[in-house]
């Protein structure tokens, strides 16, 4: 059976600010749902910020046999309606009928969107920005196992459509831009997958090639641990602390490293070298050395 429950409601932060509306391309959602297949047979997915002519709503409408669906809900943002968003009463009934949500939510409300799903307890597959880690309680879901980047874009750039009336100040014209029938689209910067679904690509070992030495890996000046750079450069043989980028959560294997903490030195200062602070490094260390 499918339920479609759409066009009731709207999205209160995309009445005021219009540049909070990004319209999912179906070649990106296809790419990242072909790899939990498995986890929607017999279940009912919910898109609550998607009407009926949203990319997701169309991909479990043809993929709804394929997936062994039970249900299909969706409900967003309307511009003729004012009757409320993901948090009215009526969108959390559908909520909680559903077991498995997948949309696109506003980034500028991502952390009250992640906050209710994890109330009630709900499986999930959304997008989001990678900064979004630094946000107060994302950030504890991932080190507590109950949130982790999906598999993810080869390139994080991803193109978005937008409203035509949209207005984007200082976004360059590469970033910007329209296609022949007039739709505008927008480029957006570090845009990724949130889930606690799980897949196959979570559990794969980062190949570590790399060797410690002092010289290319200081010490923090408030926290015993050393700093690495780039991801790639994780060094094999080392087995204490150390501060990754927060690009390292694509390869996060939770067999294979430990989240110790988030950017904060013993004196809950951000971390340094020689008095520099690295950008939001993570604090990890190899269980496996």
């Amino acid at each position: 059976m499918i339920k479609y429950t759409g066009g009731n409601h709207s999205l209160r932060v995309a009445k005021v600010n219009k540049n909070d509306e990004f319209y999912t391309q179906l070649v990106d959602i296809e790419n990242e749902l072909k790899h939990y297949k498995d986890h929607f047979k017999g279940k009912t997915v919910f898109c609550n910020c998607d009407l009926e002519w949203s990319n997701f709503v169309k991909y479990f409408q043809n993929n709804f046999e394929e997936l062994g669906l039970k249900k299909l809900l969706f409900s967003g943002y309307n511009k003729e309606s004012n009757v409320g968003d993901f948090r009215s009463p009526e969108c959390i009934e559908l909520l909680k009928e559903a077991d498995i949500v997948v949309t696109n939510p506003p980034f500028s409300l991502f952390r009250e969107y992640v906050s209710q799903l994890v109330a009630y307890n709900k499986k999930f597959l959304i997008m989001g920005n990678l900064n979004a880690i630094t946000m107060v309680g994302i950030f504890a879901l991932i080190k507590e196992g109950k949130l982790w980047l999906g598999s993810g874009f080869k390139h994080t750039a991803r193109k978005f459509r937008v409203p035509n009336d949209a207005v984007f100040y200082g976004t360059s014209k590469n970033d910007f831009n329209a296609d022949k029938d007039g739709n505008k689209y927008i480029t957006l910067r570090s845009t990724k997958w949130f889930t606690n679904l799980d897949y196959n690509k979570k559990h794969e070992d980062l190949i570590l090639y790399k060797k410690y030495t002092p010289e290319e890996y200081p010490h923090y000046d408030n926290y015993d641990a050393i700093n690495v750079d780039k991801t790639k450069d994780i060094p094999a043989d080392w087995s204490g602390a150390m501060g990754v980028p927060i690009t390292f959560l694509d390869k996060f294997n939770p067999n294979q490293f430990e989240i110790i903490k988030f950017k904060l030195g013993d004196d809950n200062r951000e971390l340094k070298i020689g008095g520099r602070v690295p950008y939001c490094r993570i604090l990890i260390r190899n269980k496996k050395v």
